[in-house]
């Protein structure tokens, strides 16, 4: 995997389905600041994961906790991530689910077209991480255009008023802190813990860290981009209010009287990068699983990865306003802060002091 494919994933994992929500549009007009300093920590963060790559030698997620913890403790944490990814996975599913119908296909029920995007997914599995990287590699410069794009048209349509803005911090910065922490974080930079399942195939390894936090920091910009699109567009209350600011947004450019309603623009955003973040999330979980029960090939783990993606998917949420609770409220607490943030900073500290140790029995 060349250091642009792995770019490439990254940004479009990271961007995954904020593009369509609104980064913690919670924070009112002040969510562009949310989004920056969520998008810095979250360098941070993918620093430290790159930095435990290192110190085990480049090795996978699997054998982080295998080497930090032993493998009567190491494994069975190992088996946790598997599973968080399928769940997230599901998650994907049941956003579009929830998305498509809303917004592309009102009179398609979900049980034709999430098939459809899950053999895609399927495929994709199949063919490898490479191929998956190649992919991202066209679509990014692609989505960046039409973001670049989207922004020209709003302001040349005279929709963007810099006003809505101000008074910058005028709440102070309770809210900005409550939405970095934990779900500004943890939402998407924390879940970026999944490329270090295959960051090993990196083909120059020493660039891992370069590469991870210039993916990181981009897509930190084009979600500020979004939040700050949304704001001056839309002000504050309508930003806050809305599920969907991305696609109310892209409903006020017109130009010239013919540039108007560009819908495909935001259909195209949310399902390139909904897709290749369930994409990412699949072949983690496989390759986890292969790992762990040391198959000769991952078929039987790309099975089993999908078809439990799938049959949670149709079992998690009864409604939409349930399905936004669990993922906005009760997830960062719950999964993401220990699985991202704590039992990884845990197997690295064991890895370095169990170096540190053998070191000094060596002397």
């Amino acid at each position: 995997m060349t250091g642009y494919q792995l770019f490439s994933i990254m940004v479009l994992f990271q961007l995954g389905t904020t593009v369509i929500f609104g980064f913690e549009a919670g924070a009112g007009r002040d969510a562009w600041i949310t989004a920056a300093g969520s998008a810095l920590l979250g360098s941070v963060l993918i620093a430290g994961y790159a930095g435990i790559t290192r110190l085990t030698g480049y090795v996978s997620l699997v054998q982080w906790f295998r080497r930090g913890f032993g493998p009567w403790l190491g494994v069975p944490l190992a088996w946790l991530y598997p599973l968080l990814f399928i769940y997230d996975a599901a998650r994907i599913l049941t956003d579009l689910e929830f998305l498509v119908p809303l917004t592309l296909l009102p009179a398609t029920p979900p049980w034709f077209f999430l098939p459809a995007i899950l053999a895609v997914a399927l495929y994709l599995m199949f063919s490898g991480v490479e191929v998956l990287g190649r992919i991202a590699g066209v679509l990014l410069p692609l989505l960046v255009v039409f973001s670049l794009l989207e922004a020209v048209l709003l302001i040349a349509s005279k929709s963007v008023h810099t006003e809505y803005f101000l008074p910058i911090l005028g709440e102070g910065w309770g809210r900005v802190f409550a939405g970095i922490w934990p779900l500004g974080i943890t939402q998407t930079y924390g879940e970026s813990i999944e490329m270090a399942v295959f960051w090993h195939l990196l083909n120059k390894k020493g660039r891992l860290p370069a590469v991870g936090i210039a993916a990181t920091l981009s897509a930190g910009m084009i979600i500020v981009l979004f939040d700050a699109l949304g704001i001056a567009a839309m002000g504050e209350h309508l930003f806050m209010e809305m599920i969907f600011p991305t696609f109310t947004i892209l409903n006020l450019s017109s130009v010239a009287g013919f540039l108007e309603n560009l819908n495909a623009l935001g259909a195209m955003y949310f399902l390139c990068t909904s897709f290749v973040k369930m994409a990412v999330h699949l072949i983690a979980a496989a390759l986890c699983i292969q790992e762990l029960t040391a198959a000769a090939n991952s078929g039987a783990a790309v099975w089993l990865s999908a078809g439990s993606a799938f049959f949670v998917s149709l079992t998690m949420a009864d409604n939409f306003s349930e399905h936004l609770k669990a993922g906005l409220e009760q997830l960062p607490h719950v999964l993401w802060v220990p699985m991202f943030l704590v039992l990884p900073a845990a197997a690295g500290a064991a890895v370095w002091f169990g170096m540190r140790f053998r070191k000094a029995a060596y002397r």
